[in-house]
C-alpha cells in the first residue's frame, strides 16, 4: 500500500513543481504518469473499495492542487506582479523622443503613413496620422505616444 501512496504524493508535488518550472507541459505528463500508475497498481492489487478511494481522493485533490497554484502563482515572487507604468520607472518610450515635440523639419522619403523625415538635423522615423505625406514636405511634430513620433504637414 505504501508504494501507490508514493506514488500519488510524487505525483502531486510535480504538478506544484509544474507552476514553478516552466517545462512546456513535460512535468504535467510525468504527473500524469505517476498517479496513472499508482491508480493502476490500486486497481490490480487491492480491493476495489481501496480503488474507488485512490480515484475519489484523486478527483477532488487535483482539481484543488491545480486552482490553489494558480491562485498562489498570482502572488508568487516567480510571476511579475507589477505593471510597467512611468510611475513605476519602466516606460517602453525613451524619454528623449519627447524632445522632438512642436520641431519642424522636412520629410526624407514619403510618408505613407510612415518614412523618415529630417528634424532639426537628425534622422527620425515618423509617422502620420494616416494620410499621405510626398518626400521633401515640410512637417511638425503633433504628438510623441511611445516610441512613435506623429507629424502632419505645415502646408495644410
Amino acid at each position: 500500500m505504501l508504494i501507490p501512496v508514493l506514488l500519488q504524493i510524487a505525483g502531486i508535488l510535480v504538478i506544484i513543481a509544474e507552476f514553478i518550472l516552466p517545462s512546456g507541459g513535460l512535468l504535467s505528463i510525468l504527473a500524469a504518469s505517476l498517479i496513472g500508475y499508482s491508480l493502476y497498481t490500486v486497481f490490480a492489487t487491492f480491493s476495489m473499495e481501496t480503488a474507488m478511494v485512490f480515484l475519489a481522493a484523486d478527483i477532488i485533490l487535483i482539481p484543488v492542487v491545480v486552482i490553489v497554484g494558480l491562485k498562489l502563482l498570482a502572488t508568487s515572487p516567480l510571476s511579475l506582479r507589477k505593471r510597467l507604468t512611468r510611475e513605476s520607472g519602466f516606460t517602453s518610450q525613451d524619454p528623449a523622443m519627447e524632445r522632438y515635440l512642436e520641431k519642424t523639419g522636412k520629410t526624407l522619403t514619403d510618408l505613407r503613413p510612415s518614412g523618415m523625415a529630417d528634424i532639426e538635423g537628425e534622422k527620425v522615423d515618423v509617422v502620420s496620422r494616416g494620410e499621405y505625406i510626398d518626400k521633401g514636405t515640410n512637417i511638425v511634430v503633433t504628438s510623441v505616444e511611445g516610441n512613435q513620433v506623429i507629424v502632419r504637414s505645415t502646408n495644410e
